[in-house]
């Protein structure tokens, strides 16, 4: 009886061992794939705000990375990140983020301005807005958000910057009003947020 518990219990530990073996495996394929998947997430990522920060711009407008070429400016929530846009070491525009409430929730375009702050170009690069209605912000959709480009605080007035609907120039959507005066908003919003910091931006050096 000894002997048979004695090879019951060597059975089970080794059994034990196995397990613990095949765990431990286990753990480090999925580790190693997490990493390697990761990584290709990342370069994904990084294409994706390449060809992004390409489309509101136009071609070979800057001959720097703009994907290392950036900073935080500003204060107010940890302050926005923003891409400069070069030419031969200069900045002569620069690109970033704006976001104002939607229908749905908030709406955030990137934004890109030449030196002057003069819109370069206009991209919604996240909504949840109604599909068939509010998704026309998309330049996918519609060609409604082209209609930014050559503007600036300069050649509209503050009453001009708002849809028609509210004594603006700019086209709403029907049934769906909301979503373009947002983006209006946005747009606005990152123009002033540019004349409030243009010089900083401008003199700025390469951030890592």
């Amino acid at each position: 009886m000894n002997a048979g518990f004695a090879r019951l219990r060597g059975g089970l530990s080794y059994q034990g061992m196995s397990l613990g073996l095949m765990a431990l495996v286990a753990s480090a394929a999925l580790v190693l794939a997490n990493d390697l998947t990761r990584e290709r997430i990342a370069e994904a990522e990084a294409r994706d705000l390449q060809a992004m920060l390409a489309q509101v711009l136009p071609a070979g407008f800057a001959d720097n990375d703009l994907l290392a070429d950036t900073s935080r400016v500003g204060t107010e929530g940890g302050g926005r990140l923003v891409y400069r846009a070069r030419r031969s070491g200069q900045v002569i525009g620069a690109v970033f983020q704006s976001s104002a409430r939607g229908y749905a929730a908030d709406i955030t375009v990137l934004v890109g301005v030449d030196a002057g702050g003069t819109l370069l170009g206009v991209r919604v690069v996240k909504h949840v807005e109604t599909p068939g209605l509010g998704d026309k912000i998309e330049v996918g959709k519609s060609k409604w958000i082209l209609g930014f480009d050559g503007k600036s605080l300069g050649t509209l007035s503050v009453a001009q910057w708002a849809v028609k609907k509210d004594g603006g120039v700019f086209d709403q959507f029907a049934g769906a009003t909301i979503t373009p005066r947002a983006v209006v908003k946005a747009v606005r919003s990152g123009l002033e947020f540019f004349a409030a910091h243009r010089d900083e931006i401008l003199a700025g050096a390469n951030a890592q």
